[in-house]
């Protein structure tokens, strides 16, 4: 039941990527998050581990190897000792077949790892969002939430599988690399004691500078994408009041935004690499003039200086490469921080101890003195007294704005009262444990729902036992039986995503359906017939008479002539409940629910 019945806030799409991308960043949090999930896979990283480090240190074996060639050669020592050089070769081609082997079968344990770390965060993702309070889905876009599921993850996911490769391969072999030219000449390394604190300065100072463009580039995409998803459930609307322009000029704006931090980020993030390309150049050049000044000096063999500068390319190419995947690495933490920050949401409040299963319902329902609002600043509910005995059918009816909906999210426990309480059966509500409290109510809903399945497993979602006699009695008596026999699979005609394949009041049809199936002893209507004609209300009303006995009905209704066999109506204006009683009480005090009456019908 996400999204609750009936948004309670508004949430302003343009100013969703600002909203998040001022809060303060969290990187540390980011990789607390990602080594949360990594070290669940231990052996895999260990085998990782294991491949990286004997990759790297066969490929780093080769330039050492080269150089002996070389001076197996080197003119002015006689003749030329093939078999020297032939061997050295041969080991070279050894260990680098070696090498390439073991980088695949890096790439293929980390293809692995970052596959099954995807899966188990969207699967901890989706749990997530099922466990979170209403609240929170009506003030948070669909399509940001839906971009974390997708686009954040997959950045994670990519940069998991490429960027940590690189990152661990660079580490090492900087670290060898730097080991061995050490080892070959201590002098010409002091040539890079200028050049590399130069490359580390710079590529901290951009990261620095970078970060917040790829944070506001995930919040903007994930904005855009809300609007999107916003416009596309609304087209028919939008084409009826002709607002094509509007709304295409709004999504221009939100295009552009979204397009311009994506600009900005890369913008930013590129002369990264070649800067710092530009200064690993100086280093090996200087590292070249260096090394002929010592060889014509006789303190290194040109062997040695080949191995040298082979394993200087080797030494600033990872920095080189570091620098050109930061983009990469700010985004996947910006997507990170974003995913772990949904993770990181309080989750529905939890039952209280020892919370009690209601069972045995009976359907008796009061509201004592019940005051709520939504936020401290406004209080929607104000003192509410209601009592409805079992099997009672109770409607709600008001202005728009009035709380009727509100009314429905309390009973429910989508929402905890601030003041009052809520009794069902004689236990307090916030007493009971919320999901035998929900199993014991029905719903229809206005917002029609129906998902990707046959119509069979639509009707009896809330019954997974249930029979197809059971099914096909309860389309019956929402009248959508004979409409469903005239398709061409019957009850196993497959329903397009959200049903867009049959009417919208077929699809409210089968919602009550839905609910006539579920055998739960207090029932939910809110507007349950705004979508069907007149004449097809009259025969369900009858039917959900008949088929309703003993249960306990809330109905919230906009056309008063669908209620007026209530066994009792409350009139809600600002929160109060200003008259209660049946249709001939109220109309006979000719008050606010007189007024409410005579306006529909011009009395």
């Amino acid at each position: 039941m996400a999204g609750g019945i009936g948004s309670t806030k508004q949430f302003n799409v343009e100013n969703a990527g600002r909203q998040e991308s001022h809060k303060p960043k969290d990187i540390r949090g980011a990789l607390l998050g990602l080594w949360g999930y990594l070290r669940q896979y231990r052996a895999f990283m260990l085998l990782a581990l294991f491949l990286t480090i004997s990759g790297n240190l066969l490929a780093l074996v080769g330039p050492k190897l080269s150089g002996r060639a070389i001076d197996a050669i080197e003119p002015g020592k006689g003749a030329v000792d093939f078999d020297t050089v032939f061997y050295y070769a041969g080991l070279m081609v050894i260990f680098y077949i070696a090498s390439s082997l073991f980088s695949y079968l890096l790439s293929v344990v980390m293809q692995t790892i970052s596959r099954k770390m995807a899966r188990q965060m969207r699967d901890d993702v989706f749990h997530k969002l099922l466990s979170l309070p209403v609240g929170y889905f009506d003030t948070h876009l669909s399509g940001d939430i839906i971009s974390r599921v997708s686009y954040d993850i997959d950045v994670i996911n990519t940069s998991l599988s490429t960027d940590l490769v690189q990152i661990c391969a660079s580490v090492i072999t900087v670290a060898g690399s730097f080991a061995m030219m050490v080892s070959i000449e201590p002098k010409l390394v002091l040539v890079m004691v200028v050049t590399i604190p130069m490359s580390i300065f710079y590529t901290k100072y951009m990261a620095g500078k970078t970060r917040p463009l790829f944070r506001e580039r995930s919040a903007k995409l994930g904005a855009m994408n809300g609007f999107v998803e916003e416009m596309v459930s609304g087209q028919k609307t939008i084409g009826a009041y002709a607002r094509e322009e509007v709304i295409t000029a709004r999504f221009d704006k939100v295009n552009k935004e979204a397009v311009d931090a994506y600009y900005m980020a890369d913008y930013y993030s590129c002369p990264v690499g070649p800067t710092v390309n530009f200064i690993n150049n100086i280093s090996l050049a200087l590292v070249t003039v260096f090394g002929a000044i010592l060889y014509l000096l006789g303190s290194m063999s040109l062997g040695n200086i080949s191995s040298f500068v082979l394993y200087s390319r080797k030494f600033s190419g990872p920095i080189n490469e570091a620098a050109n995947i930061i983009s990469e690495l700010q985004s996947a933490l910006a997507a990170a921080e974003r995913v772990f920050k949904l993770l990181s949401e309080e989750t529905e409040a939890e039952d209280v101890p020892g919370a009690v299963q209601l069972e045995n319902v009976r359907g008796n329902v009061g509201m004592r003195g019940v005051s709520f609002g939504y936020t401290k600043e406004r209080t929607i509910i104000k003192n509410l007294y209601m009592e409805a005995g079992a099997g009672s059918m109770v409607a709600i009816v008001g202005p728009t704005g009035a709380g009727k909906t509100t009314i429905i999210n309390l009973l429910m426990r989508f929402y905890d009262v601030d003041e009052g309480g809520i009794y069902v059966d004689g236990h307090e509500i916030r007493q009971l444990s919320r999901a035998s409290l929900r199993r014991a109510f029905a719903m229809v809903l206005q917002d029609t729902w129906v998902f990707g399945g046959t119509i069979f497993e639509n009707i009896a979602y809330g019954r997974e036992d249930a029979t197809m006699e059971e099914v096909e009695a309860a389309a019956a008596a929402a009248h959508i039986h004979s409409y469903i026999m005239r398709l061409p699979q019957g009850y196993g005609t497959v329903l397009s995503e959200n049903g867009v394949n049959i009417s919208k009041g077929q699809k409210q049809l089968l919602t009550i359906a839905r609910a006539m199936l579920l055998d739960a002893k207090m029932l939910i209507l809110d507007e349950a017939t705004s979508n069907v004609d007149t004449r097809t209300e009259i025969r369900i009303q009858k039917a959900m008479r008949r088929l309703m006995a003993g249960k306990t009905c809330f109905v919230i209704a906009h056309r008063l002539s669908t209620i007026q066999n209530a066994d009792q109506i409350l009139v809600v204006d600002k929160g109060d409940v200003v008259e209660q009683g049946t249709h001939l009480e109220l109309m006979e005090k000719k008050g606010f629910y007189y007024q409410l009456y005579a306006s529909q019908f011009d009395m």
